[in-house]
């Protein structure tokens, strides 16, 4: 056998065992086509544009699932995805001989509900989750809690994106008992 005969069958070999042993890629929804309506989330924080980049985020981890389709038409949607921030808090937490801050914790708390519209059946709800980023405010940077808030933005749409797919992985094994 040559050398690319061989890579051939490893390949096919590794992919025919990783089918069969049951093991799924946790990011991916290969389920029925599901159009979940996500509203802009309520930002009740006196920070500007954090309702924006949260959608903004929890779009593009949605869009790497090509079963799931995020829409603005509530009509034509078999799910809900609705969620509201709740508080920001930046206060000081590091500080020098000199009485200057060196280190922020930035702190944002968030609820969100995900909810079937075909059943009127929530399927998960999470009435406070809690996410902080600790910030070295060394380099004096006016853009540290900015980007403090953009990594828990990011985390926290992972992780809605994961559980949203996890939720839907878990009703459609029920639908098909």
């Amino acid at each position: 056998m040559t050398k690319i005969s061989l890579r051939l069958l490893a390949i096919f070999s590794l992919i025919f065992l990783l089918g069969g042993c049951g093991y799924y890629f946790p990011n991916i929804y290969d389920g029925p086509q599901k159009n979940v309506y996500m509203p802009n989330w309520k930002n009740r924080t006196d920070k500007l544009g954090l309702d924006n980049l949260m959608y903004q985020s929890l779009s593009t981890w949605f869009q790497k699932s090509q079963s799931i389709r995020i829409t603005k038409d509530k009509k034509n949607a078999d799910l809900i995805l609705a969620g509201e921030i709740t508080y920001i808090d930046i206060p000081s937490v590091a500080w020098d001989g000199s009485a200057r801050a060196t280190g922020t914790k930035v702190q944002l708390v968030l609820r969100y509900v995900l909810k079937d519209l075909q059943n009127d059946k929530i399927l998960w709800e999470v009435p406070r989750d809690n996410w902080t980023e600790d910030v070295s405010t060394i380099n004096e940077s006016a853009d540290t809690e900015d980007e403090a808030l953009k990594v828990i933005v990011d985390e926290v749409s992972e992780k809605i994106y994961l559980g949203t797919l996890d939720k839907l992985r878990k009703q459609n094994r029920q639908e098909k008992q």
